[in-house]
């Protein structure tokens, strides 16, 4: 039982100090949520193990578990960094 691609909308809003899982879906879903990054001009990280764990742990519009905390802090910093650098 694979599921086909996954993919994680991850929001973080800095008054909340917590990261919050905005969306996720599998195969179609998946891509959907891929194409509407694209077309908004945001960072798509690949990071497969995070997908799967937040695909079964984490429902739309909760915060995100402490468990990954540094996970997502390390690609929050890649990405803002790349916005700095770009600006």
């Amino acid at each position: 039982m694979n599921g086909g691609k996954k993919a994680s909308a991850v929001g973080y809003n800095p008054a909340d100090g917590v990261p919050r899982l905005l969306a996720k879906g599998r195969g179609p879903e998946a891509e959907r949520i891929l194409k509407i990054a694209r077309e908004a001009g945001i960072e798509i990280i690949e990071d497969t193990a995070l997908a799967s764990l937040l695909d079964t742990g984490v429902n739309p519009g909760d915060w995100l578990p402490a468990w990954c905390w540094e996970t997502v802090a390390k690609i929050l910093a890649f990405v803002f960094e790349k916005e700095r650098l770009y600006k």
